[in-house]
């Protein structure tokens, strides 16, 4: 029986890398995006809620929940207000904590699950000031999955985080000049571009059976540029 994963911001280019790794290895994925096949809009509590439940309605359980969409809304310090602020902790860390609300326990009931946040190598090194929300969100779903991996072990589910670094993505290229994807190659250990297939991989292994005694850890797929 296939298992079924659910995958937040697979409408996107790293979230459809994610989406298309699982399938591959024998998920039914159930993608969960603005512009997905099951819209939602995450920064809203009773819609992840309802999402969640819907899966649940249709499926009877879910085994794997990857949270990969984000909201990178910039700021300065000088220009910041609470409504970006909250926008984006909304996406970025709470809609997890209501997707696995929702969907940890029939996880549980089975004695298994797989739960894997999609975080960023700029929480140990930040590029710019202007992405202060978005760092401290990413910062925060670290500091998520390990309160979850310690609280959720027990009932067999793992929980754990993978920090890309500068990935060529259609949004990251129209966002971003090239230099400065160059420049974090200069920076990085392996020196060539990443892609979304490389924090997909990361993902598929850290949701299958193989990763079984990995849980409440960070794996970086940012080609060697922050050492931890």
């Amino acid at each position: 029986m296939a298992r079924i994963a659910v995958v937040t911001g697979g409408a996107g280019a790293i979230g459809g890398a994610i989406a298309r790794a699982l399938a591959r290895a024998d998920h039914h994925v159930i993608i969960l995006d603005r512009g997905g096949e099951h819209p939602v809009d995450l920064s809203s509590e009773s819609a992840a809620r309802a999402a969640a439940a819907s899966v649940l309605a249709e499926h009877g359980r879910c085994d794997v929940l990857v949270h990969a969409a984000a909201s990178f809304e910039q700021t300065t310090l000088a220009e910041f207000d609470s409504q970006t602020w909250r926008h984006v902790q909304a996406v970025n860390v709470e809609a997890a904590l209501w997707l696995a609300q929702i969907l940890t326990p029939s996880m549980a009931r089975h004695g298994f699950g797989r739960i894997v946040f999609v975080v960023s190598d700029t929480v140990w090194d930040p590029p710019a000031p202007e992405l202060l929300a978005y760092i401290a969100s990413k910062s925060a779903l670290i500091g998520v999955a390990r309160s979850l991996a310690r609280a959720l072990g027990p009932d067999g589910i793992t929980v754990n985080a993978v920090a890309p670094g500068l990935t060529r993505t259609p949004a990251a290229a129209a966002g971003m000049p090239e230099q400065a994807f160059q420049a974090a190659i200069a920076r990085q250990s392996i020196k060539r571009a990443l892609v979304p297939e490389d924090v997909a991989a990361a993902v598929a292994f850290l949701a299958s059976d193989g990763a079984g005694a990995i849980t409440g850890q960070t794996l970086c797929t940012d080609g060697g540029l922050a050492l931890r």
